[in-house]
């Protein structure tokens, strides 16, 4: 048993930090006296804790933004840690369950794009709720969101090693991550929003952007839809290699791998926005793949969530179309 020398309170006295955790100690038995806890005037932040990988970092990255410009001290649940710990070198203390029950939280709900009144939040125990993901949160100390997602040194030699063994011999070669988006939202895009996914002529056009702009591109191709990427995308040239496992419950090397490319090309969803991200280099994305009088875009706006410099390729939108029509109006930003 571990003393926790502190008493279950609301004054941040059972908080703790778990950035060196003892190995082998249950996250939760692991507590901090209370001269190792910030300055309880700063009160305490945090934010659901929703959603699979990609939406786990827009959450993190949201709420340490938004705390930070609100001079308020953020914390994350115990779920989010376990998420994103063991994959990132997360620096954001933790709050214990049981005290996150004993707090009067004033909830606050985020749309996904930054606001004016955001950087005026009232309160001292604000829990943010939502899907928050647009770099417009965040965008503005990028370098500190990127420090915090550092990967692990394991994670990164694994990914590191697995790319050097893709280049062989070749020599001055550019890898490209592909992440390709399947599962559930092959069916949710067009029956709930209006939408689509990536067929196979974006990611055609997506790579030959970078086959005529860059000499030897290795295309590194991540997906939970593995069998669709091998009936559609063509290997054909001897530059494209079908890695990852595509697990979704265990997304991390697969995620590597994609932010240890040297560009990016996405689908749709937040996985593939935060591989482009931390990557860095050009990011080609899918543009306009609802429809206008879509719902989604009341949730989701574009502008907000791709990168000025980034480079969109429209969807196709025809398989959403009558037969008899041929035209669609662009959604607006």
């Amino acid at each position: 048993m571990y003393n926790s020398g502190c008493v279950l309170h609301v004054d941040l006295t059972c908080l703790f930090n778990p950035t060196a955790l003892p190995l082998g100690v249950p996250i939760l038995q692991v507590w901090i006296s209370p001269k190792d806890v910030p300055s309880a005037s700063l009160g305490i932040w945090t934010v659901n804790s929703i959603g699979r990988l990609g939406n786990q970092m827009g959450e993190y990255a949201t709420l340490y933004a938004l705390a930070k410009m609100n001079g308020h001290q953020a914390y994350i649940y115990p779920a989010m840690h376990q998420y994103l710990s063991p994959i990132f070198r997360i620096t954001l203390p933790v709050l214990h369950a049981e005290v996150a029950k004993k707090i009067h939280w004033k909830d606050f709900g985020l749309h996904d794009w930054m606001s004016e009144d955001y950087k005026h939040i009232k309160g001292k125990y604000v829990r943010l709720t939502g899907y928050p993901c647009s770099y417009t949160f965040y965008h503005h100390i990028r370098q500190e969101i990127l420090q915090q997602f550092s990967f692990h040194d394991h994670i990164k030699e694994e990914a590191n090693q697995y790319l050097q063994k893709l280049r062989g011999q070749r020599q001055e070669v550019t890898y490209v991550g592909v992440h390709v988006r399947r599962g559930d939202y092959v069916h949710v895009m067009p029956k709930i929003w209006k939408g689509v996914v990536a067929d196979r002529g974006y990611l055609e056009k997506a790579m030959n952007y970078f086959r005529e702009k860059y000499p030897n591109p290795i295309f590194v191709v991540t997906s939970n839809g593995m069998e669709w990427c091998k009936e559609n995308i063509s290997a054909s040239r001897g530059d494209v290699y079908f890695s990852g496992d595509g697990r979704e419950s265990s997304p991390g090397s697969d995620f590597a791998l994609l932010a240890h490319c040297n560009h990016t090309i996405m689908t749709i969803g937040t996985f593939g926005f935060w591989a482009g991200y931390l990557a860095g280099g050009e990011t080609v994305y899918l543009a306009n793949y609802t429809l206008p009088d879509s719902p989604f875009l009341k949730v989701f706006k574009p502008s907000a969530a791709f990168l000025p410099e980034w480079i969109g390729i429209p969807a196709d939108l025809s398989p959403l179309l009558p037969k008899n029509s041929s035209q669609v109006q662009k959604p607006e930003a």
